[in-house]
């Protein structure tokens, strides 16, 4: 993009944050609608590189045979839309700032009304689309691999028989970072069809915290699964998706196969009962 050119073309309208390094976002295009999308899809957001990467990219420039004309250079993330497609005023993201990282501190350092670049392409197929209809739906994710799970429900929670159950399981380190825990908590009593197990694994001795405490990965090995949901998991009934940290997903997937005989899905597999994305 040249450099006289603005390559912003979104705005921030909402910043809540869970804590300094845990928020919630949404952003809006400066002109149009963010275009049709299924749940569990992903787009990318964008800042100006810092300057020190800008001069570094020139120096590299200069040392060819030619110089490249002064560009703009973005600094690009993926991140999962937390709101459902039904939304047309904004996408909403849930991000968590990683230290030494290249966008997310400055994202943090934005506030409502800054800008910022939104791509208009989104995309990904960590989605609903081969899942039929009536089936119970585990959702299991770490961190920020939550957001795709909550665009899903509320896309489709009105939509009779879509799903039979909807059960977010939601690993984090410390209760602090049980981020929409409150919206989820009454969702729970809303509608009947929902189950939350929010999973800590550093929750103090003594503390008030009474949800599960270890890793998700021990909910199914261990019986606390089956005893909050009052349902074994059952690959002709359910279908799991796996959305976070890698070491979890591949726990997970060897696990969920060979013990309980799920099927990954795959582009040659599309009626996989078990679906993962993971985050890096």
């Amino acid at each position: 993009m040249p450099a006289d050119q603005d390559p912003y073309n979104a705005t921030v309208i909402s910043k809540d944050l869970i804590h300094e390094t845990l928020g919630v976002f949404r952003v809006a295009y400066d002109e149009g609608e963010p275009q049709d999308f299924e749940p569990g899809q992903f787009t990318n957001l964008a800042l100006v590189a810092p300057p020190e990467v800008v001069a570094a990219d020139a120096a590299l420039a200069e040392q060819g045979e030619r110089r490249r004309p002064a560009r703009v250079k973005l600094v690009r993330r993926a991140y999962s839309i937390a709101s459902p497609p039904r939304e047309k005023r904004w996408l909403e993201f849930y991000i968590v700032s990683v230290d030494q990282g290249a966008l997310t501190p400055s994202l943090f350092n934005l506030g409502i009304g800054d800008r910022l670049f939104m791509d208009p392409k989104i995309k990904g197929h960590f989605t609903l689309h081969d899942v039929p209809a009536g089936k119970r739906l585990v959702t299991v994710s770490t961190g920020t691999g939550l957001a795709p799970f909550l665009s899903m429900y509320q896309q489709y929670r009105d939509l009779p028989g879509r799903f039979e159950q909807f059960v977010f399981i939601h690993g984090v380190r410390v209760e602090e970072d049980l981020g929409y825990r409150a919206m989820l908590e009454k969702l729970t009593h809303d509608d009947p069809r929902v189950v939350y197990i929010p999973a800590v694994t550093r929750a103090p001795e003594g503390s008030s915290f009474t949800g599960y405490r270890g890793r998700v990965t021990t909910l199914f090995s261990d019986g606390a699964y089956q005893s909050i949901t009052g349902c074994k998991l059952n690959p002709e009934t359910d279908h799991v998706f796996l959305c976070g940290n890698p070491a979890m997903i591949d726990q997970l997937e060897k696990e969920l196969v060979e013990r309980d005989g799920f099927v990954v899905k795959s582009p040659r597999q599309k009626d996989g009962n078990l679906h993962f994305e993971r985050y890096w």
